[in-house]
């Protein structure tokens, strides 16, 4: 069994693509979750570490916009 999408034992674009922004996404979205977490202690430190984990996932929402304009002509 491939960890891969395959067609005939060949790996599928679309496949790589699905897998990619699923990845994107959960890690976007545990970014998330850590920085409300660390929001939710009183150091200073863990308010920097929050504003830090919000902007990893911003970052990360950002990448997931720009490769969907990128496929977006490749897939239609």
């Amino acid at each position: 069994m491939s960890k891969y999408d395959t067609t005939g034992g060949i790996p599928t674009r679309e496949g790589a693509y699905l897998k990619l922004m699923h990845h994107l996404s959960e890690a976007a979205d545990q970014s998330a979750v850590l920085s409300h977490l660390y929001n939710t202690e009183d150091s200073e430190l863990d308010k920097l570490m929050a504003k830090g984990w919000l902007g990893i996932h911003q970052l990360l929402m950002l990448t997931i916009s720009r490769i969907r304009e990128m496929a977006a002509n490749k897939f239609q």
